[in-house]
């Protein structure tokens, strides 16, 4: 019986590749000596799996940024803004694309299905040119090979690369990107004729857009696609990965009458549907690549439930046709639970990271094939057993709070337009008032301190006046800057989660649990293991300081229950709902205790809200219901005079922008520049906001300096579709990721095109 890995994290367990790739950026380090660290955990991961037992191993699933960016490479579709000159795509071009330079704005970046993974998004039109421009696949299969081990190489499928793609500036929007299938096919045909000649006897495709709601004529690209490939196939050995969801059935239906295709992997665990379809109607003679080891979470598989399901399915398929695999690539889990040095010995005993998954699929193939190691069987039944038994994951005063929530939808009884009113007389900002989403840089200097801290290096009354002088110089700098509501900076907080998870009940963190969001940028989420609740106050001491420092509005700023979830390894023994409400009842008590506290501007973000929702539009109503429902209850208590904020990034809104209004927010500030303001083509198609937006008005995830003119005429943009007593002028994000250097003098541009508006606004009345 054989084994088989979707894909593999690619930052290292410890990240190597993160720091390699910010060194080369700073200028600290050549491009050979980032090429070396990429090779070295490239090495290590395939002799891991090799030396695990796993047959089919992924190659050229590691990036430099993401692997639609490098499909996007592969077929040459470099916008023209990069003034690329054809040849092989080197360094410069890819991440100019990816992070944008001194003179033009990187491309979109967005999130990767329903995951917290980001990935650039490409920009075509009807002009655009394709050529194999980067080799990449090929090389990494054969580096690879010289290595001792045969690998299946990876490709993003043309259908699904085409449909995540967008009309390029200029275009119009409504140009089919599908309608490049004919003008891309030529170039992956170039690229599996190589990957032939080198020796390959496997390719994946991933094709994962097969879970959404396809309409016939986007399933019929499929069917075309792959009759066009098909002489490009022969001699090879062809299996299509599909993940994330359940197929529906035409989906199913068109997946597996694919010509030339040798065999189709499913994800198992979030697509159980699936099972039914494959018990119906598996095609004869095909490989099942069955995806019953969570490639998306944290905790041990249950090891004898999947033995049931393959059981159940290998007289279906075959027994020399049944393939155990991961339900998703690794990437979206940590790296190896033997780097864990913070985590107790029960906990840990739960949980398998990607190191473990691997040993975890091999040990379910080997029991298909009669070789069961039982002993490694009978330690998963225990630590399941384990873990159901706890008593440190069930809390009954929580779990009644949380059932008490039902017959109520927790608005404020007060309108939103009464509430901005009985604000603005409260707070006097002028109009258009600027602000920032909450961070600012997180220095060298502060990640020390926070990291002898947290080591019992420092002493409490140390770190206290460190922080103390950080938030001070934020907020002197917001002064001067003439910022009208201010932030603390947030230089207490690695992480927006992470910091607020230390601080709740149910919750364990990890040491080295990190993983990749996009680029270098990693995060180390927690792990909810049982009920929540907060046992005292977090942040209210801090944002008292900061606002004793000023005289002008501080926001207090919260992480919301949605993104809290989202962001976190969450618990699978329970709804998910269930476990966002108890976070509600948390943040609650944290914003009762703030407004308490004397902060009249409190901001809840939701940024991983849209990126919970479903990928089936038939369930989405049941999640927004649920997800908005947990926000309003985090403030439904408070004063009309107190101004709620919410902030989001980074997806496409435009979807659910009846769901964001339903929030009852006060203010809230959207990612907006990246995705070419698509964000403002909702309100031109008259739907009414009357509550407080800012849209941002420059992109924090690229280095680029923005104009005082660039950003006013985005703010002229805004002010065409909105109304002026609405808008907020503010950035697309927080700043932690900038650095000084490059945050002050955008945020002065950006007071300063606020100011030229207000001064234009005021002199046509």
């Amino acid at each position: 019986m054989a084994s088989h890995i979707v894909g593999y994290p690619r930052m290292g367990p410890k990240r190597e590749l993160k720091f390699a790739l910010e060194a080369f950026w700073d200028g600290k380090s050549s491009a050979e000596e980032l090429q070396k660290v990429s090779a070295d955990l490239r090495s290590s991961i395939w002799k891991q799996m090799s030396e695990v037992g796993i047959k089919y191993i992924p190659s050229n699933t590691f990036s430099y940024y993401d692997q639609v960016l490098d499909t996007t490479a592969m077929l040459g579709a470099v916008p023209d803004r990069y003034s690329w000159s054809g040849g092989e795509i080197g360094f410069d071009t890819y991440f100019s694309m990816a992070r944008g330079n001194a003179s033009v704005p990187a491309m979109e970046m967005t999130k990767w299905f329903d995951t917290n993974y980001h990935y650039i998004v490409p920009e075509l039109g009807p002009n655009t040119k394709f050529s194999y421009a980067s080799h990449k696949a090929v090389t990494e299969y054969k580096e690879a090979k010289a290595l001792g081990v045969d690998t299946v190489p990876v490709l993003i499928g043309p259908v699904t690369y085409l449909l995540f793609s967008k009309p390029a500036k200029g275009v119009e929007k409504s140009f089919c990107t599908l309608s490049l299938l004919e003008s891309i096919l030529p170039i992956y045909k170039e690229v599996i004729a190589e990957l032939k000649a080198a020796g390959a006897t496997w390719i994946q495709l991933d094709e994962p857009t097969l879970v959404k709601d396809l309409d016939s004529k986007q399933l019929d690209a499929f069917s075309k696609a792959y009759s066009e490939l098909e002489s490009s196939f022969s001699g090879l050995n062809v299996v299509v990965e599909t993940y994330f969801a359940d197929l529906p059935a035409e989906a199913y239906k068109t997946l597996t009458s694919l010509n030339g295709v040798t065999g189709f992997g499913f994800d198992l665990v979030r697509g159980t549907n699936t099972i039914e379809h494959i018990k119906s109607s598996f095609p004869a003679g095909k490989y099942l690549f069955a995806g019953v080891v969570d490639g998306r979470n944290i905790w041990a598989n249950d090891l004898a439930a999947s033995l049931t399901i393959l059981q159940a399915l290998e007289p279906v398929v075959g027994k020399d046709k049944l393939v155990v695999s991961t339900s998703c690539s690794l990437m979206h889990t940590a790296v190896d639970l033997v780097n864990e040095t913070k985590l107790d010995d029960e906990i840990k005993s739960w949980l398998a990271f990607a190191a473990q998954k691997v040993v975890e699929v091999n040990a379910l193939a080997k029991a298909l094939t009669g070789t069961k190691d039982e002993a490694f069987f009978s330690s998963n039944a225990a630590a399941l057993a384990s873990r159901r038994s706890s008593p440190r994951v069930t809390n009954e005063e929580v779990q009644k709070a949380a059932t008490a929530l039902k017959g109520s939808d927790h608005r404020r009884a007060t309108p939103v337009s009464a509430r901005l009113s009985a604000q603005q007389k409260n707070l006097n900002l002028p109009i258009l008032p600027t602000t920032t989403i909450g961070s600012f840089p997180q220095t060298v200097e502060l990640r020390r301190v926070r990291r002898e801290y947290k080591a019992n290096k420092i002493s409490e009354e140390n770190y206290i006046a460190a922080i103390k002088e950080e938030i001070s110089k934020v907020v002197k700098l917001q002064e001067e800057l003439d910022i009208d509501v201010l932030v603390h900076g947030e230089p207490e907080r690695n992480d927006m989660v992470e910091y607020f998870g230390e601080q709740l009940s149910g919750f364990a963190f990890t040491a080295n649990g990190w993983v990749q969001s996009y680029g270098s940028r990693c995060v180390k989420p927690p792990i909810i293991y049982g009920d929540v609740s907060r046992p005292k106050p977090m942040t209210v001491f801090w944002s008292k300081m900061a606002q004793s420092m000023t005289s002008r509005p501080m926001k207090g700023m919260l992480t919301g229950p949605v993104t809290i979830l989202n962001w976190s390894f969450v618990r699978n023994d329970q709804p998910r709902f269930q476990t966002c409400y108890q976070i509600a009842l948390a943040i609650k008590k944290e914003v009762e205790d703030l407004e308490a506290g004397g902060i009249q501007v409190i901001q809840i973000d939701e940024a991983a809200l849209r990126e919970g929702l479903p990928l089936r539009k038939s369930e989405h109503a049941f999640y927004l219901d649920w997800a908005v429902h947990s926000f309003r209850i985090t403030n439904c208590g408070i004063k009309d005079t107190t101004q709620i904020h919410t902030h989001m990034c980074y997806s496409n809104f435009n979807d659910i922008i009846q769901s964001i209004i339903d929030m009852d927010a006060d203010v809230i500030t959207i990612e907006n520049s990246r995705s070419d303001e698509k964000l403002l083509s909702v309100f031109r198609d008259g739907v009414k906001y009357g509550a407080g937006i800012g849209p941002g008005v420059y992109d924090i995830h690229s280095p680029r300096i923005p104009s005082t003119e660039e950003i006013a005429d985005r703010v002229n943009k805004m002010l065409a579709v909105l109304d002026t007593n609405v808008l907020w002028v503010n950035p697309d994000c927080g700043l932690k990721t900038r650095k000084y250097n490059e945050v002050n003098p955008a945020l002065t541009n950006m007071v300063s095109a606020a100011k030229l508006i207000r001064t234009q606004l005021a002199s046509a009345k």
